[in-house]
């Protein structure tokens, strides 16, 4: 997947890019910033119970398009960033965490919290973009080495993984079981 020249683009197909794997969760890198100075792109497949855990990045804009399956998500600021469960939480506004079924964005501006959890009992799968690169491509490849080494799973190293990338995580990560974040 790496470019020729200056002059040409990039074509990844089907089932192309570099794919990591883990119990967890599943991330190919479709364009990287080896390929672009704006965004990092990925396809990404929540498994059942996964709950990235509300959080933000003060540098990063994200992108989130559902391709498959339904999966909770949460986009605002909350009146009060309780540190458990998300999902109970709402917005000066009203907004609270919302169903994303096939063909959703989530668009997410930099400093502005965040989740998504795997509520089902089939895997999501969703295309996900991180804008500026390469961070996410470095945390993905470090996360999944920490998820690897489990169980149980290094939440010590989780949150100084997390500080190290701009991630200010505010609640916490759950890997597993379909009651996942609630």
């Amino acid at each position: 997947m790496t470019l020729i020249s200056a002059q040409d683009g990039l074509v990844v197909p089907p089932g192309g890019g570099r794919t990591l794997v883990t119990p967890a969760q599943q991330v190919t890198f479709k364009v990287t910033g080896e390929h672009s100075r704006a965004a990092s792109s990925f396809e990404v497949v929540v498994p059942p119970g996964f709950d990235v855990g509300a959080h933000l990045h003060t540098r990063s804009e994200e992108l989130f398009y559902v391709l498959e399956g339904e999966v909770d998500v949460l986009a605002f600021e909350p009146l009060v960033r309780t540190p458990d469960h998300w999902r109970e939480w709402r917005s000066a506004t009203g907004q609270q965490y919302a169903r994303a079924t096939p063909g959703t964005v989530i668009l997410v501006p930099p400093g502005c919290p965040h989740a998504f959890a795997n509520p089902t009992s089939e895997p999501v799968r969703m295309f996900f973009q991180a804008s500026p690169p390469p961070d996410h491509e470095r945390y993905f490849e470090e996360l999944f080495e920490i998820l690897e080494a489990g169980p149980p799973v290094d939440q010590e190293a989780i949150a100084a993984l997390r500080v190290r990338y701009d991630i200010e995580q505010i609640t916490p990560l759950r890997t597993a079981g379909p009651a996942a974040g609630s």
